[in-house]
């Protein structure tokens, strides 16, 4: 099984990556699907239904539990389990997929590398974050910054967040294989401070974050 990692977070809770080599057959073999799930999946196609699984999978696999909780969706579309402490996110890009779990606020991204992120860059860089990248490093500093504030839009979980206005990353120097940097979420009366940690693995940012 390609699974690539499952390790502990501080003070407590854990994070999972797998490599998807899988058909979706074998993760469909292995999930008992709810109805409303069954119904979910079957308006996805390609890729995305493969991916869906597999994050589904990894976090069914991360609990080490031999019936699956119930994994589903709340009113604003954030995922969560069931008769369970812990709060979740899932991410998946291409080939991988990534969980987060802990008894708190947590948000998870993971992205492959792509040139084309510097197109759309200005839609969620504030210029003092734009100011922070090197120009050799610009591109995975880039994918980092936006690691960071999808991990904080999941961790929110309450959609209607402006990637400028309400989430903020304080500019960091990138470190080439991982890093740690901080964030808030600021929208009219609520606030939530983020620890943020970064990795390059391959091709691809890993982001995770937990309020503190």
């Amino acid at each position: 099984m390609p699974l690539l990692t499952h390790e502990s977070i501080d003070p407590v809770g854990e994070l999972g990556t797998w490599h998807i080599t899988e058909p979706e057959s074998f993760f469909i073999e292995k999930l008992a699907l709810l109805p409303a799930e069954k119904d979910y999946i079957a308006t996805l196609k390609g890729r995305r239904k493969l991916e869906w699984l597999a994050g589904r999978y990894l976090l069914h696999y991360m609990s080490g539990r031999a019936v699956r909780g119930a994994c589903i969706k709340d009113e604003h579309g954030k995922p969560y389990l069931i008769d369970s402490p812990y709060q979740i996110s899932i991410s998946h890009s291409r080939e991988m997929a990534s969980v987060i779990a802990a008894p708190f606020s947590v948000g998870i991204d993971i992205q492959k590398l792509v040139a084309k992120i510097e197109r759309i860059a200005h839609k969620f860089m504030r210029p003092c974050e734009l100011d922070s990248l090197h120009p050799a490093t610009r591109l995975e500093h880039l994918h980092v910054y936006w690691g960071a504030k999808e991990a904080l839009y999941k961790a929110y979980g309450r959609r209607e967040l402006d990637f400028i206005k309400h989430i903020r990353i304080e500019p960091f120097a990138y470190d080439l294989n991982q890093g740690f940097c901080s964030g808030k979420i600021q929208k009219g009366d609520f606030r939530a401070y983020y620890q943020i940690w970064y990795e390059r693995r391959a091709d691809f940012i890993l982001v995770w974050a937990r309020e503190v």
